[in-house]
């Protein structure tokens, strides 16, 4: 009996480890099929990713192509609207010389030069441009070039005494400094003529 016992208790061992061999088997075949699936599905993602990199490469190569050729072109044709402000100008001082060059009164050409500067002023106005304002005013380094000191009693020292060329801004940053001639007191003349 013991042997039989001992018999079915093999066989019933037996059967419990083919069972749990079975069960590997299985398992192993269903994570074999997972894996596989979860592979493909990687690769279908990584195919589309793929994909989706050309296409934003190529917008990007595409946009870095419009970009320069849009910097060229306003490189190229950025000042067009100031000429075509300025045309007009050239035209009137055209007309001008052809006016000076005939039989005519001076006053005619005087008159026609300045209203070709008024003209000129409003262009420059219309684009930002504005004369700074000098004689009179006190000196500034940072819009006025002094050019030379004159003694007068007219204006106080350090004051614009007159402008040489005008100066402009450009909607508010300095275009070109004012030359000027800076007041100083007669009393600083007189010191430097006994000093030499």
């Amino acid at each position: 009996m013991v042997e039989e016992e001992s018999v079915k208790e093999r066989e019933l061992v037996t059967d419990k480890v083919e069972e749990a061999k079975e069960k590997k088997r299985r398992s192993s075949k269903e994570i074999i099929a997972e894996l596989e699936a979860s592979a493909k599905k990687a690769q279908e993602e990584a195919k589309e990713n793929y994909d989706r990199l050309l296409r934003v490469s190529a917008d990007f190569e595409n946009y870095k192509k419009r970009v320069a050729r849009e910097k060229a072109e306003l490189i190229r044709y950025g000042n067009e609207e100031l000429i075509k402000e300025l045309l007009p100008v050239i035209d009137n001082l055209e007309r001008a010389l052809d006016h000076a060059s005939g039989e005519g009164e001076k006053e005619g050409v005087i008159e026609g030069v300045e209203m070709t500067i008024t003209q000129f002023t409003q262009t420059l106005q219309r684009l930002g441009v504005t004369p700074i304002s000098t004689v009179g005013e006190r000196f500034d380094p940072n819009i006025h070039e002094a050019v030379m000191e004159q003694p007068t009693g007219e204006f106080d020292p350090g004051c614009v005494v007159s402008e040489l060329q005008k100066g402009y801004l450009l909607n508010e940053r300095l275009l070109r400094p004012a030359k000027v001639v800076v007041a100083k007191s007669q009393g600083d003349s007189e010191q430097e003529k006994e000093e030499a």
